[in-house]
């Protein structure tokens, strides 16, 4: 049939992103040398083809050419940047085997250039579609096997969104009789096959799984998509995933995106990376000057130590910069505005987020990630983990320097029920809404907040 040339969107879109990427790498490479002649002969078309070599295995291992219908726009991107994440970490490591060969400079040019052509390809190619589809071409037609509120909620899925490129050709069930009904649950094949059916729709309370069962074999044998509808509607979760253990399907009805391994080992990647960079450029120098002004300023140490609640709600030593005077209350008492035992350089610390920076060797150590839902007392994670709903969740990732609660301005003491919960329900919200570029996007927030200083951090 004239519209099911669908199944080859996946080489199409890989060819056009490697199109794209290499138009954006010559530019690059033109702008940089004023001729395009020379780069055949040069170490950079070394670089080009590993650039190209790095976005065939990223786009790969992450799926990004999934040409689901119904994948929404932030799906698409987040799937796309975490990609472009790998590409980038391989492209470090690359540099890494070449120390030295490659202008460094030209790199994060050219990797910023062939990914905002990737992306730029991607979400052209996704509106062209959407478009094509919604003016009446690249559709599916569908059945839907059984009829009830679902049923129609579907219908209406399909109809209102022409975007997705689906053609309802009408219900067919065995206890109603009416005109919209197309026929009998047994009368479905002859009308797939009369009709040319793409998909077809059981909707599971209202078919007998034998039907069910009959309809996925027939669906093998004619190449037709036959899915199955089961009725999750009265469980208030936003993600279901299914595992299958042998035959026997089982439901996780709050699967969170670092419960993926390679999403965790591309978070680890760039926090590692991240804070090697922080150590050296940052830490290398500020940390002898901040810990001598905190020790000439006030008696004790420079670094401050105590026990936070971390991943599984797992006991760590946390470092920070040492704000306050050495007191007996550090480790049960928050601070507050005003508070006496904050020293003047203590307050500007905090005032800056700087009072953080020792966390860096705990996100090396493994104890802490760069962004995360902040780490809080033991004795403080037990009163709230009481009084707040849902609370834990937060403490199914490893805790951050910086967090999404932080960034929004949700600092300093938690000294009403409103403040902690709003501040537990954006944690929440980054637990399972996870992507590397949502960890970009809380870093240059928290980067804006430190420059202009945070009257909450007190």
């Amino acid at each position: 049939m004239t519209h099911r040339y669908s199944k080859y969107l996946k080489e199409i879109n890989l060819t056009g992103d490697i199109l794209f990427l290499n138009i954006a790498f010559l530019f690059i490479y033109f702008l940089a040398f004023n001729t395009l002649s020379t780069i055949f002969k040069s170490r950079y078309f070394e670089l080009q083809l590993f650039f190209n070599i790095s976005w065939i295995v990223s786009a790969y291992i992450l799926n990004v050419h999934d040409n689901s219908r119904t994948l929404s726009f932030e799906k698409i991107l987040k799937r796309l940047l975490n990609a472009l994440g790998l590409y980038l970490l391989l492209i470090f490591a690359f540099l890494g085997i070449k120390s030295g060969a490659i202008n460094k400079l030209y790199v994060f040019q050219a990797y910023v250039a062939t990914s905002l052509a990737v992306i730029t390809f991607n979400f052209g190619l996704l509106l062209f579609l959407k478009y094509y589809r919604k003016i009446g071409y690249n559709y599916r037609r569908v059945l839907i096997a059984g009829y009830g509120e679902m049923s129609t909620e579907l219908r209406k899925f399909f109809t209102f969104h022409p975007e997705h490129g689906y053609k309802f050709m009408g219900y067919f069930d065995d206890h109603f009789s009416s005109p919209i009904i197309r026929g009998k649950i047994n009368q479905i094949k002859k009308a797939a096959l009369e009709k040319e059916i793409d998909e077809i729709y059981c909707l599971l309370p209202y078919m007998d799984p034998k039907q069910v069962r009959d309809l996925i074999n027939f669906g093998e044998d004619n190449f037709i998509k036959v899915r199955v509808v089961p009725d999750f509607r009265g469980f208030p979760f936003k993600g279901v995933e299914v595992q299958l253990y042998d035959f026997i399907p089982v439901l996780d009805f709050r699967p969170i995106p670092l419960d993926d391994s390679f999403n965790n080992l591309l978070k680890r990647g760039f926090d590692v990376l991240f804070s090697l960079l922080a150590m050296i450029f940052i830490m290398s120098w500020a940390f002898p000057i901040i810990a001598l002004i905190i020790m000439v300023e006030s008696k004790g140490p420079a670094l401050f130590k105590q026990k936070r609640s971390g991943k599984s709600n797992q006991p760590f030593v946390c470092y920070k910069f040492r704000t306050m005077k050495v007191n007996t209350e550090a480790d049960s008492k928050q601070a507050t505005k005003d508070d006496l035992r904050i020293t003047k350089f203590g307050a500007f610390l905090r005032k800056t987020n700087m009072d953080e920076l020792p966390q860096f060797v705990n996100v090396l150590k493994g104890d802490m990630s760069v962004v995360g839902p902040r780490p809080h007392m033991i004795k403080h994670t037990e009163e709230f983990s009481r009084a707040v709903d849902k609370f834990m969740l937060r403490h199914s990732i490893k805790p951050g320097i910086t967090g999404l609660a932080q960034a929004k301005g949700y600092r300093g003491e938690t000294n009403t029920d409103m403040k902690i919960k709003n501040r537990v329900k954006l944690d929440r919200f980054y637990v399972e809404n996870w992507s590397l570029l949502f960890d970009f996007k809380i870093i240059v927030m928290t980067i804006s907040s430190m420059i202009k200083g945070d009257e909450n951090a007190y």
